[in-house]
């Protein structure tokens, strides 16, 4: 009997731990991502060796899709399962590095193409606040070319404010989902685990 009460006893222990770990696969800041094999995360297309192989367009989607609810300031886990019989440690050493290079990369063109936007941005409203300044200056003087000019001005002037405001606002706030999952993934520490 006390042999039955021990064997229960580990079971509930060894159900308790497998609780924990899958817990723990889910917690928050946590990517947990289920591969057949390391080929699912490159393109099918890209003949290159892995340390140079474009990332499958897949992969990408289903690391957007799992860091959607994530925190730019929280510490993201990318955890990759992989078959216990398929790993290889030479390889995933290689993988990891070419996924740090691929989301530092991109976080770094997508943080620049945000500052280009907000600069071009800034530069369009400042030229659209010099064209209706030059309006107003305009409206003190009599004649046909001043007139001329003053209809000229005035709506490229707001034009150009607009257009800038737009940049500012509106394409940059298109541009910050991908910038916000490069910013997570550049940060990110990459896992692999047997399943």
């Amino acid at each position: 009997m006390a042999g039955k009460e021990v064997f229960e006893e580990k079971m509930d222990v060894d159900a308790r731990s497998g609780l924990e770990a899958k817990t723990d696969m889910l917690r928050i800041g946590n990517i947990s991502l289920i591969l057949d094999s390391y080929n699912d995360i490159f393109s099918d297309f890209d003949p290159r060796p892995v340390t140079e192989k474009a990332l499958s367009d897949d992969f990408l989607k289903e690391c957007k899709r799992a860091s959607f609810d994530k925190h730019v300031d929280s510490e993201i886990e990318l955890r990759i399962l992989v078959p216990k019989k398929k790993r290889k440690i030479a390889e995933e050493l290689k993988i990891r590095k070419r996924l740090q290079m691929h989301f530092s990369r991109h976080y770094h063109m997508s943080n620049k193409e945000l500052h280009d936007i907000k600069r071009d941005g800034i530069g369009w409203f400042l030229i659209g606040g010099i064209l209706i300044m030059i309006a107003v200056l305009i409206q003190e003087y009599e004649g046909f070319l001043f007139k001329f000019l003053l209809v000229l001005f005035e709506p490229a002037g707001w034009f150009t404010i607009w257009t800038g405001l737009e940049k500012i606002f509106f394409d940059v706030k298109e541009k910050h989902p991908e910038h916000e999952f490069y910013t997570k993934m550049s940060k990110a520490k990459i896992y692999f685990l047997s399943y």
